[in-house]
């Protein structure tokens, strides 16, 4: 394995679609590099071996390497906890990515492993870095919409039948309010605050799998807020996070909004950054005036890993830690029980 000093060795379990964008900004990010990559299947073998990347198939050969300060776990959601564990009792910062852990026992155990260990644990809810998401939070705070009092998001999109050949994505612990949704619910927390209580309804009519193909939320935040979402991974539709926000070059961008925020003051809708507010007499027989900030594109992956490298050198606290990945864990688990038993669930 061939270390570049002036970049951080980073090891890499899991060669699935995520583990795979995370190897390829690494390829060329100033502040990390690959120790390698730790996968079983035969087609990871030969991602590594095309880009000459050190390969193992069991990651705790890679874990014990010399050298490896942190390790990015993408493996299945139901392994993350074991495999999260295995990189904390070596000492490495972690980078998992979300959900935290498939079960509430899981993400706890993992979450107290951590902490035990002091290891900082970091969740891979990739939108908080986002400039965006930074902007509106600074935002909100400022007072810029007044008291939040409705928000909705939007998740909708079709998945094509090829995403469904790893069979994992079918059964219980995936589907599209665990592997997607569970970003809104994170963006929504970060933004307006601590959900209190859920309702829901879900469906797999579309396909038939164990998991849900969609489902329909209802929100409670603990300031008093009520929210709205919706997410669907058999519709096809423009409006969910990753077309409108350009965060990857391999989905079509649109230009719509997703998330809204209103408040008494004023409503803020995302990604656009379109600020509505009246600039005199306030009623909804008086004008509306919008203010849109205009931010340059980023990519938060990049962002996500210039983070890891500061937090596993002491220079910063993760934007998104373990305890802050199960809060929002617990919130999309709570949308699946209320789905299930047809009755609001508090958190």
């Amino acid at each position: 394995m061939t270390i570049v000093p002036s970049r951080m060795p980073v090891a890499v379990v899991g060669a699935g679609a995520i583990g795979r964008m995370h190897v390829e900004r690494m390829l060329s990010h100033p502040d990390v590099c690959v120790a390698g990559v730790a996968d079983p299947t035969p087609a990871a073998r030969e991602f590594c071996e095309a880009r000459s990347l050190p390969y193992f198939d069991d990651h705790r050969a890679l874990l014990d390497q010399p050298g490896v300060k942190a390790a990015i776990v993408a493996t299945p959601n139901a392994t993350h906890a074991d495999v999260g564990i295995d990189c904390i009792e070596r000492g490495l910062t972690v980078l998992m990515e979300k959900p935290v852990a498939d079960t509430a026992q899981e993400g706890r155990r993992l979450c107290e492993a951590a902490w035990q260990a002091r290891v900082p644990l970091m969740v891979g809810h990739q939108r908080r870095h986002n400039p965006i998401i930074r902007r509106a939070r600074q935002l909100l705070r400022q007072g810029a919409v007044g008291r939040a009092v409705s928000v909705t998001a939007l998740a909708t999109w079709l998945k094509p039948d090829s995403y469904f050949d790893a069979v994992w994505r079918r059964q219980a612990g995936a589907g599209p309010v665990l592997i997607n949704l569970i970003h809104d619910i994170d963006l929504l927390r970060h933004l307006v605050g601590e959900v209190e209580s859920v309702q829901a309804i879900a469906s797999s009519a579309v396909r038939g799998f164990e998991v849900e193909d969609t489902a329909a939320v209802i929100l409670r935040f603990a300031n008093g807020a009520l929210g709205t979402m919706a997410v669907s991974d058999a519709a096809v539709a423009p409006w969910n996070w990753d077309l409108a926000a350009g965060e990857a070059d391999h989905y079509a961008q649109v230009d719509v909004d997703t998330h809204f925020i209103s408040g008494t003051e004023g409503s803020l809708t995302l990604p656009r950054l379109n600020l509505w507010k009246h600039s005199g007499k306030r009623g909804w027989h008086e004008p509306l005036a919008v203010e849109r900030e205009m931010l340059h594109r980023q990519d938060p992956y990049i962002e996500q890993l210039r983070h890891l490298r500061a937090v596993a050198e002491g220079r910063e606290q993760p934007v998104c830690s373990g305890e802050d990945g199960l809060r929002t864990l617990l919130a999309a688990l709570a949308i699946g029980r209320a789905a299930r038993e047809g009755q609001p669930v508090t958190i």
